[in-house]
């Protein structure tokens, strides 16, 4: 295990540079480098906004993108920060001493209630320039409003609930008709639903908040300055907007659920956090006399929504007396709060300052601080001057803080797309892991992690945790990648061995035998999984050592089977004389090679099965690869056990159609020893054209003479065509075979009337019967009695044959006769041709003057010409030019020499002095010479009509034109 450890070590890719101290949070060495990647921005960016108000600012609110302000006694501006350089301003129109106390703007915007401090509230809607009482709100401080998000829109704000300085809980509702704007009064009702009292009476009502839950459940969070009510009740369905009085009512007689804290400043506030638009708030933060309690909302519990609650309690530079908090604001993990001079950020996740923000005496004291909850943007304002946080990227440091609170799967979160601090919390996780004992989680963790391999390896080791060690490693070969062979290799041995250790282990337990099987499983798994396969395929030696050293042969085999070495499975099956196994798989696989070798063993055993295997597997065997095995089973095996053999051979031969000559060899030698009445069949099966027999005829003729099967040599011998051999080998059989046998040679009479005679001096002189001689007579007619007296004795009476000579004479009469008649049929034919020639030399022709020859179609009369029997008439020289091309080279030839001939004979002599008798002997010779020639000429030229005879159907395949003149023709048509 050490030597394993130590090559893993040589093996690893990271470099000794990176070894960077961790110390800041505790964690052991990774292969990040620790270094700070993040820019050094805070997560709150301060932005100081350029405007310059011509009066003090009183007031300022901010919801979807819309601020309102109020400036000095009258005047009220509008921005819709999406149009920042379009400011609005409204005048409030009072010419009275009244101050404007608070604003309040609802989710979308579009109404601003105005709350002055003379009791008055005004109305103003975005969509309107002019500013109108609420008449019925006349009297009452408002000190809260809570909207209702689920049925306000930009002309109604559907039912919504008012808080007094007086403690009262009102409910109202604000609408703006679109077709006469002003004509009635915008507040449609206002009447009180209940009262908040502290233990000294009513008290101020700071805040509300209007939520729903699940199921038509709302919420109502209703603050003073020492407690926190939370009103709980159902709306039925359709009734919502009748408003909320209904949940108000059934707290008439019992004061609803509250948290009271008893330090007190005068006031308090809650701020809520709400991660998407348009969904309920996830978390809270009251800022009360005692510090900030701050949680998560949970909907479903049934009478308080408030979870997880805790209380960040106020330190010591902040005096409730002197410097009291005046505002908060809640984001995803801190609360700010606002001072009078700073602002400080608070995390949520453990309660600690993470950011705090002096601001300049020349800016005068912060007045409020408020939250834009669409766009999560926070808004500070004295009264000279406008501020405006940016939050960026808040969750960086979650991770570490959850972390150090081993909140691991939090922490993972808020880093999964920073590796660097994901390898801390998971190096964190895995050492919380170890030190709880919780071992296989750590392995878990700890094979994610870039620590050093070896360092938890040896951990794992010393703390005697083999399963943990064993996990650790799956999980870390599982994250190697593709290129990293070394490592894989070394993993996956590794992991072998310790799985055959633990294995071994646990087999001699009984008691352990259900963790046995849930192991044995596990190892299986990762013998056969597809990420391990190359590898175990590369160093399968490796692991079959391993397997083979601990004994595992049920392992080895199943090993084997995955990496498809069914040899090594096959040859552990006969080894253990497991013979139906070895065949199986044989069987399950079919592999030919395997077939070929473990054959000759299986076949000893089990032969039945498996040349039923052989023929399951069809074509796809080479049966001659199979004949060894044969061999040497039918050589040790009884007649019966050579039947499997047989069968097998059958199979290739009829079903398979095979060819080859080993294998109809090899199938005669069984017929021969075992099966003759199958020989013969198989024999006149195959015919008699030697062309189409597929086994050996000598071969076979040996085989069947040294096993004394007469019948079958005389087939071979017909199939040789060795006549003679047939009919002497038949007539020691069966005179009826030597019989069939002499008849085949049918174009050789002389071979037929040989083979006969054979037969005929057999039956005379072996077996002397007399009248079967004569039968012979009957079955050949080659054969004459004459043919046959030779071989009878001299004791012999002419009454046996009597008959057969007086039928000899007759036919011999018939003979003399037939040829008479022959002879006086052909005198008669001979006559009938001298007639013909002599018809043929008085027959003419008659030729018109205007005929044309029909190949130049030029007057036929001016030149030689030929007249056919058809009606063709050509010159001379037209049918020569169109025979020539087409006669063979030999008649080209000979045409040539007697057109030379003729020319000479045309000549006239040059002696004048010759006597006159040698003169007119030698005209005669040389006449009949040219008419000679001439006629010579004629029978090769004029033969035949060049468009009616054998010329013209001869032609039939040869071009128009000549190929060696194509090019010549076609340059002559463009």
């Amino acid at each position: 295990m050490a030597s394993i450890l130590d090559e893993y070590e040589d093996s690893l890719y990271r470099s000794a540079s990176v070894q960077q101290s961790r110390a800041s949070v505790g964690i052991p060495h990774s292969g990040y480098v620790n270094a700070r990647l993040e820019k050094e921005t805070p997560i709150f960016n301060k932005q100081r906004i350029d405007f310059a108000p011509p009066e003090k600012i009183n007031s300022l609110v901010v919801s979807s993108n819309q601020l309102c302000m109020s400036l000095g006694k009258d005047t009220l501006l509008r921005i819709d920060l999406g149009k920042p350089d379009e400011p609005n301003q409204v005048e409030l129109g009072r010419k009275d001493e009244s101050k404007v106390y608070k604003m309040f703007l609802d989710h979308t915007g579009s109404h601003l209630l105005i709350a002055l401090n003379t009791s008055e509230c005004l109305y103003l809607n975005r969509s309107v320039q002019k500013v109108r009482a609420l008449s019925r709100w006349k009297g009452h401080l408002i000190e809260s409003v809570g909207w209702n998000k689920f049925l306000g829109s930009e002309t109604n704000t559907g039912p919504i609930l008012v808080g007094t300085a007086q403690g009262q809980i009102y409910e109202a509702e604000i609408s703006v008709s679109e077709g006469s704007l002003f004509s009635t009064n915008p507040d449609q009702y206002f009447r009180q639903v209940y009262t908040l009292e502290e233990e000294s009476g009513p008290a101020p009502v700071c805040c509300l908040e209007i939520e729903r839950g699940i199921e038509g459940k709302f919420f109502i969070i209703a603050t003073t300055r020492k407690r926190l009510f939370q009103f709980v009740g159902k709306v039925p369905e359709g009734t919502e907007q009748q408003g909320f009085s209904s949940i108000f009512a059934m707290h008439a007689d019992h004061l609803p659920s509250f948290r009271e804290f008893p330090a007190s400043f005068g006031f308090s506030e809650i701020a809520f956090y709400t991660p998407k638009l348009r969904s309920n708030p996830r978390s809270f933060a009251w800022m009360m006399g005692n510090g900030v309690l701050y949680g998560t909302l949970d909907y479903s519990r049934p009478d308080s929504i408030l979870s997880d609650e805790r209380v960040w309690v106020y330190p010591s530079d902040i005096d409730i007396t002197v410097n009291k908090p005046i505002s908060i604001v809640l984001t995803q993990f801190h609360f700010l709060l606002l001072l009078p001079d700073r602002v400080k950020a608070v995390c949520t996740l453990n309660g600690q300052v993470v950011f705090q923000d002096l601001f300049l005496e020349k800016f005068g004291l912060l007045t409020r601080m408020i939250k834009d909850p669409t766009v999560q943007q926070i808004w500070i304002h004295t009264e000279k001057v406008v501020f405006r946080y940016h939050v960026q990227r808040e969750s960086r440091d979650v991770w570490k803080m959850y972390m150090n609170m081993n909140k691991f799967d939090l922490a993972k979160e808020y880093c999964k797309d920073r590796p660097e601090c994901l390898d801390i919390v998971l190096a964190k996780e895995a050492e919380h892991c170890f030190q709880n004992k919780r071992y296989l989680d750590s392995a878990k963790c700890y094979a994610l992690t870039q620590n050093y391999f070896e360092e938890i390896a040896l951990k794992f080791i010393e703390a005697k945790q083999e399963e943990a060690l064993m996990e650790f490693l799956i999980k870390k070969l599982s994250n190697l990648k593709p290129s990293e062979k070394t490592q894989t290799t070394l993993l996956t041995t590794w992991l072998t061995e310790l799985y055959l250790n633990w294995l071994g282990i646990l087999e001699g337990d009984p008691s352990q035998r259900n963790l046995y099987l849930d192991t044995r499983e596990k190892f299986r798994t990762f013998l056969s999984s597809p990420r391990n396969k190359d590898c175990l395929f590369n160093n399968r030696a490796s692991i079959y050592e391993l397997l083979a050293s601990h004994g595992d042969t049920e392992h080895m085999v199943y090993f084997a089977v995955i990496m498809q070495d069914y040899e090594r499975v096959v040859a552990h099956h006969c080894q253990h004389d497991e013979y139906d196994e070895a065949l199986n798989v044989l069987s399950r696989h079919k592999d030919e090679k395997l077939f070929y070798k473990f054959s000759p063993v299986l076949i000893q055993h089990i032969p039945k099965k498996v040349v039923d295997a052989w023929i399951s597997m069809g074509s796809r065997l080479d049966a001659r690869n199979l004949i060894p095995a044969l061999v040497n089973y039918s050589q040790s095996a009884s007649t019966q056990q050579i039947n499997e053999a047989i069968r097998y051979m059958e199979f290739c031969v009829y079903q398979l159609e095979e060819t080859q000559q080993a294998i109809h060899n090899y199938l005669l030698s069984l017929y021969a020893l075992c099966r003759p009445d199958s020989l013969l069949s198989y024999l006149e099966q195959a015919g008699t054209n030697p062309n189409r027999i597929h086994y050996d005829l000598k071969y076979a003729l040996r085989l069947c003479a040294e096993h004394g099967h007469q019948h079958a040599c005389v087939h071979i011998y017909k199939v040789m065509e060795l006549y003679e051999e047939a009919v002497d080998l038949a007539l020691q059989v069966d005179v009826d075979l030597a019989k069939s046998c002499a008849d085949l040679p049918e174009d050789d009479e002389e071979l037929r009337k040989k083979l006969w005679l054979k037969i005929a001096r057999h039956v005379v002189q072996e077996e002397k019967d007399v009248k079967k001689a004569m039968a012979c007579l009957s079955s050949c007619a080659l054969l004459k009695i004459e043919d046959v007296l030779p071989f009878f004795p001299d004791f012999v009476t002419i009454d046996h044959f009597k008959e057969a000579i007086c039928n000899s004479l007759e036919d011999y009469n018939k003979h003399i006769e037939e040829l008479k008649r022959e002879m006086e049929e052909a005198t008669q034919s001979a006559k009938r041709i001298r007639e013909d020639i002599q018809e043929m030399r008085n027959k003419y022709g008659s030729v018109e003057p205007q005929e044309k020859c029909a190949a130049c179609d030029f007057p036929l009369l001016n030149r030689p010409f030929y007249l056919f029997l058809c009606g063709h008439m050509f010159h001379y020289d037209c049918l020569l030019q169109a025979v020539f091309p087409n006669l063979p080279a030999y008649k080209q030839a000979k045409l040539e020499d007697l057109q030379k001939k003729l020319a000479a004979t045309s000549q006239p002599s040059k002696s004048h002095h010759r006597p006159k008798d040698a003169d007119t002997s030698s005209s005669g010779k040389g006449q009949q010479s040219r008419e000679q020639i001439k006629a010579d000429i004629d029978d090769i030229v004029a033969a035949e009509c060049v468009y009616c005879g054998e010329l013209m159907i001869r032609s039939i395949d040869k071009p128009f034109i000549d190929p060696q003149k194509y090019e010549e023709e076609m340059q002559s048509w463009l």
